[in-house]
């Protein structure tokens, strides 16, 4: 079956076509000489799909690996979701070779979108030199929303860690891990381990002492490695079937008093960046969170 146009698989994908577009960084550049501190730029984009990035070995968001449905162009009212069978269901008719046939077909309302914000402070007449700040804005506002963002869509309020549906696995039965072993699983259910998140420190282990990472990789898994997986600890699924980011398809970066504790030092302008989306999983059978 033909990979969804919405599933980015490489970073190639994700950066096709944007030679021409204006970087976030400009536009709110021309507002601040336009308006200075009052300067506030709305788009009609989510600004962390907006960035290309120029090192030699990427490093993927998790919003890469999703199906993104942009409710600004596509309203929905419902998203359709699976559960599985309960104790006393009664058998289906081969259920025992196609686990998910016994599952129960579901509707639930999009849930109300988060707002994921970052904030930086912006160096005292940073904006006298305007490339200068727009590469501020480009490539530390905007990587530091990224990295917001990676936290709603894996361990802040909705996101994968914070879902119960999703099983925990800790046992690798016959397989050499239990990365391999929840990859079976996946299959068993009539789907594909598409996908994982993995924490830097057990990702650059199995790189230095056997060949997992790159078999993984090379079978088609979508690796991201992220510290905001605890170390010890994977998540691995049907990232391309199995669930989908919603996303309001706007953003907004404005200058605006931060909340306290937000930076180490008092004073200078802040910055703020914010989306909103939020992540829901339809296929929960097809996601393990493991023990690596």
């Amino acid at each position: 079956m033909a990979r969804s146009a919405e599933t980015k698989a490489t970073l190639a994908e994700v950066v096709a076509g944007r030679d021409a577009e204006l970087l976030p960084g400009r536009r709110f550049v021309q507002a601040c000489l336009a308006d200075g501190p009052a300067a506030c730029v709305e788009y009609d984009v989510t600004i962390t799909d907006s960035l290309t990035s120029s090192r030699r070995k990427p490093r993927h968001p998790a919003r890469n690996m999703l199906k993104v449905v942009n409710l600004a162009s596509d309203p929905r009212r419902y998203y359709w979701h699976e559960s599985p069978p309960q104790p006393g269901d009664p058998q289906v008719e081969g259920g025992q070779v196609r686990r998910e046939a016994a599952n129960r077909f579901r509707k639930s309302p999009v849930p109300d979108l988060i707002a994921t914000t970052a904030w930086v402070q912006v160096p005292p007449d940073l904006w006298e030199d305007p490339q200068t700040f727009e590469s501020f804005i480009n490539y530390r506002l905007i990587v530091r929303l990224c990295t917001a963002e990676n936290h709603t869509i894996i361990r802040g309020r909705g996101g994968l860690l914070d879902m119960r549906q999703i099983a925990r696995m800790t046992a690798k039965g016959r397989f050499g891990s239990t990365i391999l072993a929840a990859c079976n699983e996946v299959e068993q259910m009539g789907c594909t381990a598409d996908g994982m998140i993995i924490n830097p420190a057990d990702y650059y282990a199995f790189l230095g002492t056997g060949s997992l990472m790159r078999d993984v990789a090379d079978n088609g898994v979508f690796i991201v490695r992220t510290r905001l997986v605890d170390p010890g600890t994977a998540i691995v699924g049907d990232f391309g079937h199995g669930a989908v980011l919603f996303d309001a398809g706007k953003s907004v970066i404005k200058f605006a008093e931060p909340p306290p504790g937000t930076f180490a030092e008092p004073g200078g302008l802040a910055l703020m960046a914010q989306i909103y989306e939020r992540v829901v999983v339809n296929l929960p059978a097809t996601f393990f969170v493991v023990s690596v």
